[in-house]
Formats: C-alpha cells, sequence, structure tokens
C-alpha cells in the first residue's frame, strides 16, 4: 500500500491507472476506521482492480460548535487496518493542500437537506458536496462505497453524482452493526458506559417501528411517536429528531408506502448519534421488507 499526501501525486497514479483501463474503488472517510468503514473497503476489493481510501476529517463540514477539533483520529491505527484490508493507496491530503485559498466556486446542496441532520446543520452537507466533488476529480473513481448509516448523505451524494454527471457508480453498502444492534460509529468511543448500555435503544425502537408497520401500520405520526416514547423512557438522551420520508427524496409522507426511511438523531452527553431503516412498503398489511 502507498500513502499519498500530496493531490498532485495522487493525480499523477490515477492517470496512469486510467491508461491501464484499471478499475477504481474509491472509499471516501474521516478516518478512526471500525468495521463499518472496513465493510465498505472489503467490498471494494472484491468489485475493483484499485481501492483507494481517502482519509480527510474535512473542516467545512463542521459547524462552529461541532466536535471537528475532537474528531477522533489515529492515522497509525488506520493505515495498519488499510494494509490488512488491500488497500492499494491510502490519500491523505493536509487542510491546506485541499484548500490552499478561499474558494472562488462554492457547491450548494439545494435539495435532500432541510430534514433529518441537514435541518440542524446548515451548511453540512455544502461542505460534504464540496470535499466530495474535489475528492471525485482527483480519484477519478468507478466505484464509490458509502455507508447507509448516514442515509442522507448517501441521497445527497446520489444526487451530487446525477447532477454533475461524473461517471460513478454509487454503492450504498447495509448498516454493520454490533451483537446487540448498535449502528457501529467513530462517534460511539465518547459514549458513557451507561450510555452505551441506553444507545441499544435506537436500533430496538426502529426494529420495533418495522414491526408495526409489518403489522399494517401506516399513519407516520403512530410510527415517530411509538419511537420518541421508548426512546425517552430507555434512555436518558435528549431527540434531535425522528422522522419518517420517502427515500432517496427525502419527502414527506402522508401515508407510509414504497420506498421510505425511518431516521433518528439522539444527543448523549458528548455524542450525538444516529441511526436508521429503509423500507419497501406496499400497501397490504405484511408489505414491508
Amino acid at each position: 500500500m502507498r500513502v499519498i499526501t500530496k493531490i498532485q501525486d495522487m493525480q499523477t497514479e490515477i492517470i496512469n491507472l486510467k491508461s491501464q483501463s484499471k478499475s477504481i474503488g474509491f472509499v471516501p472517510t474521516m478516518g478512526f476506521l471500525h468495521e463499518g468503514h472496513l465493510t465498505l473497503l472489503k467490498r471494494a476489493r472484491e468489485e475493483n482492480d484499485i481501492v483507494v481510501l481517502s482519509i480527510f476529517v474535512n473542516p467545512l463540514q463542521f459547524g462552529p460548535t461541532e466536535d471537528f477539533s475532537t474528531y477522533p483520529r489515529d492515522f497509525d491505527r488506520d493505515q495498519s487496518l488499510a494494509e490488512c484490508e488491500g488497500v492499494d493507496y491510502l490519500l491523505y491530503p493536509s487542510v491546506e493542500d485541499m484548500y490552499p485559498h478561499p474558494s472562488s466556486v462554492k457547491v450548494i446542496v439545494q435539495e435532500r437537506t432541510n430534514v433529518l441532520c441537514g435541518k440542524s446543520r446548515p451548511g453540512h452537507f455544502d461542505g460534504v458536496a464540496t470535499v466530495l466533488t474535489k475528492l471525485f476529480n482527483i480519484v477519478l473513481p468507478t466505484r464509490a462505497y458509502f455507508g447507509k448509516k448516514d442515509a442522507q448523505q448517501v441521497a445527497v451524494v446520489e444526487g451530487l453524482i446525477t447532477d454533475f454527471n461524473f461517471p460513478i457508480e454509487l454503492i450504498p453498502v447495509d448498516i454493520v452493526r454490533e451483537d446487540n444492534g448498535l449502528a457501529k460509529s467513530s462517534r460511539n468511543v465518547n459514549l458513557l458506559p451507561d450510555e452505551r448500555r441506553q444507545a441499544v435503544t435506537l436500533y430496538k425502537s426502529l426494529s420495533a417501528a418495522k414491526e408495526t408497520i409489518y403489522r399494517g401500520e401506516r399513519n407516520p405520526r403512530t410510527i415517530t411517536s411509538l419511537i420518541s416514547n421508548m426512546i425517552r423512557s430507555e434512555t436518558n438522551g435528549e431527540i434531535d429528531y425522528v422522522e419518517i420520508y420517502s427515500y432517496p427524496q427525502l419527502k414527506e409522507l402522508e401515508t407510509i408506502v414504497g420506498t421510505c426511511i425511518i431516521a433518528i438523531a439522539v444527543k448523549f452527553s458528548k455524542v450525538r448519534l444516529i441511526d436508521n431503516i429503509i423500507l419497501e412498503v406496499s400497501q397490504e398489511i405484511g408489505g414491508a421488507k
């Protein structure tokens, strides 16, 4: 595996690989790799000639009160894990190299951002779309791999690739969970022991919602109330949102039908956790998948 810290060096390598008609699988991350990231890398390794992993904690997607400075970082550990997963290139640029001067052009996301995490994080997805536009142009991937844990991000990336005509296949990969159902996240290390036990309720409430829909409930307000009541009664966390939308359009639903997402965000003392399930729901009872 080769570690590359300079954008120009990465572009030179990519041009050479493209001249050999190599397929390139790309996994963009902010580092502190966990099993969810490794699942993306495994999938990319199976489906491509070359695998590129990027590690870059992007300051543009952090708000003024958010955790950019405390975001967990451990490059040596990440490098070792990447080597074990057969990564060919690890792109590790500096902030100065990615953003050497104030940008004269901004990427602004106009759809799919006024709900879920985007509602409470204005400008966040503009930062995500900006850095991905740069990374896509640097790596020129054949396929790009994203976890469904941040399903809103996947929806935004789908729009970015489509609207900007990137010749990239988007590969969404299922959420990786701990044995108790907790979605794996770099931020889980910031949970206190009792909060970690309580956090299991997030997926437990989503599973209860899915079962209720499977039994025939189609009223979004009934489902969000069920989830909210479980979280309030079984955790000390503060609910940021419990919402149901069409997916990937992220539009409000009067009736739960079609492809939809049930998403939640809960704030604990030092960390905010998100989770979701995406369902295919028919009109008939028992039609949820």
